[in-house]
């Protein structure tokens, strides 16, 4: 079956020697440009979902080494068609929890990968031993196998990392019937998101991985949480930041102002002489920890000049010029 193929480097713009800070640039600079919250556009929910497929791949090296490996020359728009044996490419075994082996697959949230993505990295559960095979194969009578821990991506909103959500996900996944022959299904798992989860975290759902063998027990399914980018708020663990843009007469004198929380908006008293850059702390305002705690938000001062001047403004402007003896050059 031919499948379309992905420029991943290509939905990212940026070159195929792009470094990793490069690629993890890109993304959130295009994350935010099409997040559905801010772009309400009618592509720009799919441009969102290419782009998070994309991050996927080109931020793991191993996962972008295995797409580079099909060739520099393909292009947007080209089908391609799998060598024989190619579908063995995703049946990738790496040290697992709980059992001798674990299996790399991933999905991003309900929407799923692409078919081209599927084919090349594998979009369900993979690997699955069949009869005569596995660690204990060959003994009389059979050993009890505990089934393998498997992992998938799942991608969430800040809002609800921040308060908490119930998700409704649907994988892929192939499984091993009672002759050994390998069936794809979708299985829908009903996960609740913690509030206070941050990025890379991983959420735990017993007994949902691979099935053991001879009546062992069922592996865990891991989803490893990947937050999505936000329009306005940057997140550092369980810490947020957001920009404040001030004027220059604002951070001079000193004013009140309102910052975005991801609650309600709060009253910010600006110090007179306040310079550009500088991160005033909201306490409490950033995500909720273990025990009652809560992380803290930081607004970032940004000062912001006028790039049109009215004829009074300039006037003012000159005056000051005039005036004032302040040179920030001289130490």
């Amino acid at each position: 079956m031919a499948v379309k193929f992905q420029d991943y480097y290509e939905i990212l713009g940026v070159s195929r020697s792009a470094t990793q800070a490069e690629i993890s640039r890109a993304y959130k600079r295009l994350a935010r440009k099409f997040h559905p919250d801010v772009n309400k556009s009618k592509d720009a929910e799919e441009k969102f979902k290419q782009l998070g497929e994309a991050y996927e791949v080109l931020r793991d090296p191993e996962k972008r080494r295995r797409y580079d490996a099909l060739g520099s020359n393909w292009r947007m728009g080209q089908d391609f068609t799998p060598p024989p044996g190619w579908e063995n490419v995703h049946f990738e075994f790496r040290p697992g929890q709980g059992g001798p082996q674990g299996f790399d697959f991933t999905d991003f949230g309900p929407g799923g990968f692409s078919d081209f993505f599927r084919t090349i990295f594998g979009g369900g559960l993979s690997g699955f031993p069949g009869e005569g095979t596995g660690p204990f194969a060959g003994r009389e009578g059979g050993w009890a196998t505990p089934g393998q821990d498997v992992e998938a991506a799942l991608t969430v909103s800040l809002e609800d990392a921040y308060r908490g959500a119930k998700k409704s996900v649907s994988l892929q996944v192939e499984e091993p019937d009672s002759r050994g022959r390998v069936r794809r299904a979708t299985k829908t798992y009903d996960v609740t998101i913690p509030a206070g989860t941050t990025d890379d975290a991983r959420i735990r759902l017993a007994g949902q991985g691979g099935k053991g063998s001879d009546r062992g027990p069922a592996g865990d399914l891991y989803l490893r949480v990947h937050i999505a980018p936000h329009p306005t708020f940057r997140l550092r663990n369980h810490d947020l930041e957001v920009d404040v843009p001030v004027t220059p007469w604002e951070a001079a004198l000193g004013a009140k102002m309102d910052v975005p929380t991801l609650d309600a908006a709060v009253t910010m008293t600006l110090p007179a002489g306040t310079q550009s850059g500088l991160r005033l702390r909201l306490r409490g305002k950033g995500l909720p920890k273990r025990g009652g705690a809560r992380g803290d938000l930081y607004a970032v001062v940004r000062i912001h000049v006028p790039k049109e001047l009215s004829p009074k403004e300039r006037e003012l402007f000159e005056e000051l010029a005039k005036t004032s003896s302040f040179n920030p050059r001289q130490k």
